[in-house]
């Protein structure tokens, strides 16, 4: 293992012990109901092929952690600026995640179904784009890839937030149906996943 490679390492893991811990309290949270949430909804290809391609993605982060050779395979050469670009990129994308977390509460899901009890939340991250959980994602599969170097990392990681911006079309169609105009307006004033700048 090289010194640079031992370096990231580090970074990765610092960044898995602070972003990890405060992701799983948030997800445990809003599963205080243990109300059942219907997945088929996703529809069977994203169903059968998101959750795979990002455990696939995560199980390669998992394994640079743990021993950066075992991902040499599919390393990529960057410059070592060029993996700590990834650093505040990783900072900016987890602190937007745990904002997104925190904004979203009981309303957290892993899929497009809302709860029973879901409010419309238009505040913290909500009030720029509709989906910032999906930005976040994009910003720390970068920092990820980059500061891993690490062409299967970034592979797995476009192709899951790729499913997951073309499931954002049933999200948003079980939004309209449960808030109607008030999502709608919504939908007008706020961007999908960019801020509508001058609206």
């Amino acid at each position: 293992m090289s010194d640079s490679d031992s370096t990231f390492r580090m970074v990765l893991l610092t960044g898995a012990a602070l972003l990890l811990p405060a992701a799983f309290y948030f997800r445990l949270k809003s599963q205080a109901t243990g109300e059942a949430l219907d997945r088929r909804q996703e529809g069977l290809p994203i169903l059968l092929t998101l959750r795979p391609l990002g455990l696939a993605g995560l199980l390669g982060l998992v394994a640079f952690m743990v021993n950066p050779p075992a991902m040499a395979w599919s390393s990529l050469q960057l410059p070592n600026w060029l993996r700590w670009v990834g650093v505040p990129l990783g900072v900016a994308g987890g602190g937007l995640l745990i904002w997104t977390f925190r904004t979203l509460g009981p309303n957290l899901t892993d899929t497009v179904v809302t709860r029973k009890a879901h409010t419309l939340v238009i505040r913290g991250p909500y009030r720029w784009v509709r989906h910032p959980f999906y930005d976040s994602a994009a910003l720390c599969i970068l920092a990820n890839s980059l500061v891993a170097a690490n062409w299967f990392i970034l592979l797995t990681g476009a192709l899951a937030l790729g499913l997951l911006v073309i499931r954002t079309d049933k999200e948003e169609e079980n939004l309209l149906k449960r808030f109607g105009d008030s999502y709608r307006a919504y939908q007008e004033r706020t961007g999908r996943f960019w801020p509508k700048f001058g609206s």
